[in-house]
């Protein structure tokens, strides 16, 4: 019982930070495409400002769960995808460096170089966090005694490189509608125009890899057993068609809203297919990692549980004061202040 709640929130975990931290990565991927001059950079660098680090800690979160909850799991995926959570590392951490960096120096090259840095770390972590996930959900080639036998372009197969896709384009797209809400003008303007474009390949993506799922991956199984499940892809559906319509409107947080739906749904689909697996293997089925063979011990979930109870609603009312003080949209006088953006 205590594995499977862990197993819940590790998903739930991954949904928010995607949620979250998904609309800023999308947001400095689009950056080179969007501002046109000086002052629309720094509009996008502080529409993302008060908030990317804090983001950022559920991700943390979800990879502390993953090692608390579930080490064995945690040991196995961080071998056997080494390579592309180190790049994920790297990038995450030149991002961080190009949003406080950037405007020490009075230097256009200095600007223009940091610019390109955090548009690089931006869309190669959405990237390689699909890429992950999806090869998660097909099974990587993992043996009985947990060695990975592939390499990083083992993961760079068809089914990885659509979840990748997906998820950089659905990231996107959360970027798009974000800048639609904090920015003002004609960045603004061409934020939601670039929203309404990204809708039509979003869904392409994400028709084709619910197909490709079905063929590629056992995450079915799990939703023809319990239909009750089928709640969380329809999230995901009715969160995609609603923010089209919002968009449409104008209704501007609504649209972010029902998009944060999409990546939601999106994420605790493939979750609760797994389930009860972690890592399920491709070679040996019997090899799979899962909530009952990886977990912790039942005194170290408790104690976990306990904590989480007490910590994870201080980190949410902490995030809802911040987006409750930062709501507003950013101004000349915000861009006034020289806060490193």
């Amino acid at each position: 019982m205590l594995e499977t709640i862990w197993f819940a929130l590790w998903g739930v975990l991954w949904a928010v930070y995607f949620m979250l931290d998904g609309f800023d990565l999308g947001a400095g991927a689009l950056l080179p495409f969007l501002a046109k001059n000086e002052e629309e950079k720094r509009y996008i660098y502080h529409s993302m400002g008060p908030f990317w680090d804090g983001n950022e800690v559920w991700l943390i979160t979800a990879g502390g769960v993953t090692f608390a909850a579930f080490p064995t799991a945690y040991a196995v995926m961080f071998s056997s995808l080494y390579s592309a959570l180190m790049l994920i590392l790297f990038c995450l951490i030149i991002r961080g460096v190009s949003l406080e960096y950037r405007s020490k120096v009075e230097s256009h090259g200095w600007r223009e170089g940091w610019d390109w840095l955090l548009f690089i770390s931006s869309a190669l972590p959405a990237l390689l966090f699909g890429v992950a996930f999806a090869n998660i959900f097909q099974g990587i080639p993992i043996d009985a005694q947990g060695i990975y036998r592939g390499t990083l372009f083992t993961l760079l197969n068809p089914y990885g490189l659509l979840g990748g896709l997906l998820f950089l384009c659905l990231f996107l797209y959360h970027g798009a509608l974000w800048l639609g809400i904090k920015t003002g003008g004609e960045l603004e303007q061409r934020a939601r125009r670039t929203a309404k474009i990204l809708w039509v390949p979003l869904l392409i993506l994400a028709v084709a890899f619910l197909v490709a799922t079905w063929f590629a991956t056992n995450l079915y199984q799990n939703y023809l057993t319990y239909p009750v499940l089928w709640v969380l892809p329809a999230l995901a559906v009715a969160g995609l068609l609603a923010t089209r319509l919002f968009l449409q409107q104008g209704a501007a947080w609504k649209s972010w809203f029902a998009s944060s739906a999409v990546v939601v749904g999106a994420t605790l689909f493939g979750v609760a297919g797994l389930y009860p697996n972690l890592l399920p293997s491709s070679i040996d089925p019997a090899a799979s990692l899962t909530v009952t063979n990886a977990a912790s011990s039942p005194l170290t979930l408790k104690i976990m549980l306990g904590v989480a109870l007490v910590m994870v609603p201080v980190v949410i009312a902490y995030q809802v004061w911040v987006y409750h003080i930062f709501r507003h949209e950013v101004t000349p006088e915000d861009l006034a202040y020289e806060d490193g953006y």
